[in-house]
């Protein structure tokens, strides 16, 4: 299926021009991103925790909630531009985002667990993975990871200029999009590491999607 279909809690409400459940748009979304935001609640609490894709500490509240089941909402959002507009409320951003509603699935077993950690590593930088120590049998057992299935999902997207009158454009301010985009910055070598090493392609020309 090219499309994921609509739920009540994914249908792009606000502005639904903007919105999609194309497949593909929100698979390159999520590929590029890096970071996500979990919202999921405990006792009657919310929490919005940013966080990985994919693992993190078997004694965190998040993981055990997750793990357990409950419900939650995760979103991820990349900012692309910052739209200047004649009129002060005009002012927007244009950006892609995406938002998945679901249930995690623990991956139980070494072989599966492993597998999952090193796609993990080779999301973060393809061809670390073969660069490193891989993980000891304490840190397999001591580390959860987590599946989410991608069932109910959307994104949205804001592209162009301000949507303003015409006749607001006789305001004497500039007008149009500042660009935005995330990009990796020169490498600092760890002190503790072999001087002698270089810095590996890889590294040195960092980009997302990997």
């Amino acid at each position: 299926m090219s499309q994921f279909t609509p739920t009540e809690r994914t249908k792009v409400r606000r502005k639904p021009d903007r919105g999609s459940y194309d497949r593909e748009l929100i698979y390159r979304i999520l590929d590029e991103a890096f970071v996500c935001h979990l919202g999921f609640v405990v006792d009657g609490q919310p929490y919005v925790v940013p966080t990985n894709y994919v693992r993190g500490s078997i004694a965190s509240r998040l993981m055990k909630t997750l793990a357990s089941g409950a419900p939650f909402c995760l979103s991820v959002t990349l900012l692309d531009g910052i739209v200047f507009a004649p009129t002060a409320v005009g002012h927007s951003v244009n950006y892609r985002s995406v938002v998945v509603m679901g249930k995690a699935e623990p991956i139980e077993g070494e072989a599966a667990k492993l597998a999952a950690m090193r796609d993990f590593v080779e999301y973060v930088n393809r061809g670390r993975w073969a660069a490193v120590r891989p993980p000891s049998e304490q840190e397999l057992k001591g580390t959860m990871v987590l599946a989410v299935p991608l069932v109910e999902a959307s994104a949205k997207v804001r592209t162009g200029f301000a949507v303003d009158n015409t006749d607001d454009y006789a305001s004497p301010a500039w007008t149009g999009v500042l660009p935005m985009k995330w990009t990796a910055q020169a490498p600092v070598p760890d002190p503790r590491g072999n001087p002698e090493i270089s810095v590996p392609a890889n590294i040195l020309h960092y980009s997302r999607p990997q």
